[in-house]
């Protein structure tokens, strides 16, 4: 089991930028994908990008394509999601979520992580 924590959420002006950070537990993150998510109140889960921790690849929801960046420290096991340019729709608690990848899976669905963070409130504000 992966235990995650999340740091970096609050409060910011439509067009500013917030970095969110996630740390894993464990001595090493080999043979994961740590992912972000985002949800609001009465909806499911929402991919918004996703590393792969062997191979560095990285993939985006198209609605943050270009505006977010995620990316990793494997010294740290710490993962980071840079938000630019953000519009009051990003506003939703943000989770970060382990997906062991030595299976076949999907790094976008929600259902291939198994373990996540506390979450993290984003609010963007108009």
């Amino acid at each position: 089991q992966v235990q995650l924590e999340e740091s970096g959420g609050g409060l910011v002006q439509a067009g500013g930028s917030l970095r969110l950070s996630c740390t894993a537990s464990i001595p090493t993150l080999s043979n994961y994908a740590l992912g972000w998510f985002r949800q609001t109140p009465g909806k499911e889960r929402q991919f918004v990008a996703a590393i792969d921790w062997n191979f560095g690849s990285t993939y985006y929801a198209d609605s943050v394509e270009g505006r977010f960046t995620i990316s990793r420290d494997t010294a740290k096991n710490t993962v980071y999601l840079q938000m630019n340019n953000l519009e009051p729709e990003d506003t939703a608690v943000y989770y970060c979520g382990a997906a062991w990848t030595a299976t076949p899976f999907s790094i976008e669905s929600h259902y291939s992580y198994n373990d996540w963070g506390q979450g993290t409130q984003v609010t963007v504000s108009s």
